[in-house]
């Protein structure tokens, strides 16, 4: 599940359920805010330390908030992997058993990672622990910045196309030297790279963007000084 902006206590240009502890809000209601989200998913969130690295960590029940990593995964019921966005991408994760579940943060670079190695594939291959095969893996995409809006430059194009000619696909040209990149489509390209065939969520449209819907979702690219929306996945007791 991923939250929206609406539901908390905090006051413009937080306003209201920023989760984020880090953006310059009032840490006494980013604490209310992770109540309400904890008591309204009945599970315990851990808040990452998120640095754009390729960097999973596996929680359990002494994970504290503030674990340097961008990506999380357990198989411990009522512990929900988190991770907070204002225009990068959230991806979830579960097996197809329901066993294990995941989240990762995929900014641009930690999307791309060095080589073939980005992010989405460091989770992928924490989960594949005893030989579970990508094709049972099943993964959603949350609100990031859409390809509407999403501009870069030439070295954001080649970090992705250096290693995957196809990613082309995903850049339309715009000005020399820059482009509106489709981050939710390179990050289904990857996905698919790996065997990942049950792709859920963001299909790039802009319902999903989030620059694009202020009344619904933080942005930092829209609005610089904003909070912290979050998308979670956890196991039932």
């Amino acid at each position: 599940m991923y939250t929206t902006r609406s539901g908390g206590v905090s006051d413009a240009p937080y306003d209201s359920l920023n989760l984020g502890d880090h953006v310059g809000d009032d840490l006494v209601h980013v604490a209310a805010n992770r109540v309400i989200f904890q008591q309204a998913i009945g599970a315990h969130p851990v808040f990452l330390n998120q640095v754009h690295s390729t960097q999973v960590v596996p929680l359990d029940a002494t994970t504290p908030d503030g674990t340097v990593a961008d990506a999380c995964l357990t198989d411990q019921p009522g512990l929900a992997c988190t991770v907070m966005v204002a225009d990068c991408l959230p991806v979830l994760f579960t097996t197809a058993d329901g066993h294990r579940v995941a989240a990762a943060h995929a900014g641009w670079r930690g999307l791309a990672g060095q080589g073939d190695m980005g992010i989405l594939e460091a989770t992928v291959k924490h989960m594949q622990a005893n030989a579970m095969q990508a094709n049972n893996i099943l993964a959603w995409l949350g609100p990031c910045i859409g390809p509407q809006v999403f501009e870069v430059g030439d070295e954001v194009r080649a970090a992705f196309t250096t290693s995957d000619s196809q990613a082309a696909e995903c850049f339309k040209p715009l000005t020399p030297g820059k482009w509106l990149a489709d981050l939710a489509a390179l990050a289904r390209l990857r996905l698919r790279a790996l065997g990942i065939r049950q792709i859920y969520g963001n299909d790039s449209s802009p319902p999903w963007c989030t620059v694009g819907n202020a009344s619904r979702f933080f942005s930092y690219r829209r609005d610089c000084v904003t909070g912290r929306f979050c998308a979670s996945i956890w196991l039932e007791r």
